[in-house]
């Protein structure tokens, strides 16, 4: 799934740095190149059935456990932090 887009760019006679740069970047955001890497950026897989399950049950006891020490007087539920 990973397919490797190479941009090559080369210096003409006495071009500077700063124009060399801006074909460059002009080059990379035609290609598609920054879009599709920023797109890819936060990208996660989906997780599996069985590891999906597991979470929930592993959720499902914390909260109960939890409401246990609660019931009996022992754990306080604290407010959310907003910021």
């Amino acid at each position: 799934m990973c397919h490797m887009i190479n941009v090559e760019v080369e210096r003409h006679g006495n071009e500077n740095v700063g124009g060399l740069m801006r074909r460059f970047s002009r080059k990379m955001q035609s290609s598609g190149v920054v879009r599709r890497v920023r797109g890819l950026r936060y990208h996660q897989r989906n997780l599996s059935d069985s590891k999906q399950k597991k979470e929930a049950l592993n959720r499902l006891a914390r909260t109960e456990k939890y409401m246990d020490l609660f019931k009996e007087g022992r754990k306080m539920p604290e407010k959310a932090k907003h910021r």
